[in-house]
């Protein structure tokens, strides 16, 4: 049986995950199988199961880990005391420093999430629309203290999420 390839500080199921960001970001994840996950592993597909329940597990796994940090993020610099326009600064330069520090995982979480299972897809929605409107709300904070000229917060959110999204 080959042993699943990886350095020693990472758990078996970390580097499937990993590799299964790669693959599903390469290849999409609906073009992704078990079994091409299982061969960049260096594994049979069935061990990859003492591991994993399903390939939407690692889906959910992928995307609720990058939200989490996306929220997390977004709830510390809407806590800090600074301006407004520094805000939404500090938020943009997160979004690139992780998309350039996580690549695969922030982009399969931004491009494969539709592929989710329910509940999780209505739950990631929901959170996605949370962060937006978090994002919408120092906006808004910003406008009314005169800090950002008046605009259409949710466009501007819009705007500037794909952006940040598009960085490749």
């Amino acid at each position: 049986m080959a042993k699943i390839k990886g350095n020693k500080s990472s758990t078996r199921r970390d580097i499937i995950i990993t590799k299964a960001s790669a693959l599903f970001r390469e290849k999409g994840y609906s073009a992704s199988s078990m079994r091409d996950l299982a061969e960049i592993v260096g594994v049979e597909a069935a061990s990859l199961y003492n591991h994993i329940s399903s390939k939407g597990e690692i889906l959910q796994e992928i995307c609720f880990k990058i939200a989490n940090e996306f929220m997390s993020n977004i709830e510390k610099i809407d806590s800090s005391n600074i301006s407004s326009i520094e805000k939404i600064e500090a938020i943009l330069r997160f979004h690139v420093q992780h998309m350039l520090n996580h690549y695969e995982d922030v982009y399969v979480s931004d491009r494969e999430w539709k592929h989710l299972p329910d509940p999780y897809l209505s739950n990631y929605q929901s959170q996605r629309r949370a962060y937006r409107q978090r994002m919408g709300r120092i906006i808004d904070d910003g406008i009314a203290k005169g800090e950002i000229k008046d605009i259409d917060s949710s466009t501007a959110v819009l705007i500037m999420l794909h952006a940040v999204s598009g960085i490749e």
